[in-house]
């Protein structure tokens, strides 16, 4: 008999298939037995009667084990009632390989616990609802430029130089040319993208040495950073607050059981449409000074800053031109107020932060050039991203966005440990 996956049930009812996965629960009333199997395409409960099937088959139902692998076979019927909307009627119970004492129990278990049994947590019904999120907006990021006519540029992860600043860098030595390391960001690469291609984006892992424990920060993550020539910070910003409506309307669509099963209020979510609120820094600033919080003018915004000012807004808001001193070398200042950056940030609402840092880019060469021995960059090391403005260089802009983070918002996640298959931290790297 074909196996069937459990999510194709709806076309099988009235016949007899064949399922095959893992016992993901199980209880008993008398003389009924209910298994719940689970194929990773869903969930369906699998009854056995007493004297509807052999006594072999009644007693291996009751003594299969948590997470043992096993094949059903039996009888698809409809039942509004259960998840998914079928049930089975079995008729037959193979074990594959019996499971001994699985160390996730439904029962409450400490968050350390479950991050050492990650490879085992991923089973769960909460955490596959999470990566299934993950894995659409993946796919709604890549949809989203690809349509658009971005070409894909694969970025190094082993950089010469830094690109966000030398204290957060992860330092290798590289055979006999020295001291490399790990990527921050794609970004520069994607400027060399963008002056071939118009429209280049990247997407990929970065890292970054950052010593932080917050609930938004790892130490590696996923990054999409689009990048467009001719294109300045208002630009920038419509084609920012363009992708986030394409993302989050996309999984409010595409991924709606899957916002049940964590269940997400999606309210503010739904209010994620064009267009986004833009405030300057400046007018940032007043609203954290009328809300009675200590903020030295020209700092940069840290977290509670970020929750403050985004809890006035009922959809993420868009904060631009910050001083120059807080933001990246490579980042262009207006050209009315030198002491301001051409930068926005995009804070996303319910306290989950910068989900998007992006700006126009300097693309004069003198300037960059002095940009660069202002802070102390090895000039050698960036000639080549110089030769970007000595030929043909032209305005651009571009932003990332931090994929982790965006995933923590959309599912409303406590900690964007939860956010990755398998999380990088300060104080863990492993499993």
């Amino acid at each position: 008999m074909k196996n069937i996956f459990i999510k194709d049930l709806g076309a099988y009812v009235g016949k007899e298939v064949t399922l095959s996965g893992w016992l993901y629960n199980k209880r008993s009333s008398g003389k009924i037995k209910f298994v719940i199997l689970r194929d990773g395409t869903g969930y369906v409960q699998c009854v056995y009667f007493k004297g509807n099937v052999t006594d072999e088959a009644f007693e291996t139902a009751d003594k299969v084990t948590q997470e043992s692998s096993i094949i059903i076979t039996g009888i698809v019927k409809a039942e509004p009632r259960a998840v998914g909307g079928y049930e089975l009627d079995a008729t037959g119970i193979e074990i594959i390989s019996e499971a001994h004492d699985y160390p996730i129990t439904p029962k409450e278990h400490g968050v350390e616990f479950l991050m050492d049994k990650r490879h085992l947590w991923l089973r769960s019904s909460r955490q596959v609802a999470i990566l299934r999120i993950r894995h659409r907006i993946e796919k709604a990021i890549r949809d989203f430029f690809d349509s658009r006519d971005f070409t894909l540029m694969d970025t190094p992860i082993i950089t010469p130089a830094a690109c966000e600043g030398t204290s957060t860098l992860f330092e290798t030595e590289y055979f006999d040319l020295g001291k490399a390391y790990l990527s921050q960001s794609g970004q520069l690469y994607a400027e060399a993208g963008a002056m071939a291609f118009g429209k280049a984006y990247t997407f990929g892992p970065v890292f970054r040495a950052e010593k932080s424990k917050t609930r938004r920060h790892l130490t590696e993550f996923w990054m999409v950073e689009p990048e467009v020539a001719f294109a300045n910070l208002d630009d920038d910003m419509d084609l920012a607050e363009e992708f986030l409506e394409y993302i989050v309307q996309t999984v409010l669509t595409e991924r709606a059981e899957e916002l049940k099963v964590l269940e997400r209020d999606t309210t503010m979510l739904q209010n994620v449409k064009r267009p986004l609120p833009r405030i300057s820094y400046d007018e940032a600033v007043a609203i954290l000074i009328k809300k009675g919080l200590p903020f030295e003018y020209g700092d940069d915004l840290g977290g509670t800053d970020e929750t403050v000012i985004s809890n006035e807004f009922d959809r993420p808001v868009m904060v631009h031109r910050y001083p120059s001193d807080v933001k990246a070398f490579y980042m262009k200042h207006d050209p009315e107020n030198d002491k301001l950056a051409l930068a926005v940030d995009v804070l996303a609402p319910e306290g989950y932060g910068e989900i998007i840092g992006g700006s126009q880019r300097e693309e004069d060469y003198d300037v960059l050039l002095s940009r660069i021995k202002e802070h102390n960059l090895p000039q050698e090391a960036f000639e080549w991203y110089l030769d970007l403005r000595r030929f043909g260089s032209v305005p651009h802009s571009g932003f990332g966005l931090g994929l982790e983070r965006t995933v923590s918002w959309i599912c409303g996640l406590e900690h964007v440990r939860e956010s990755i298959p398998f999380a990088r931290m300060i104080y863990r790297n492993t499993p």
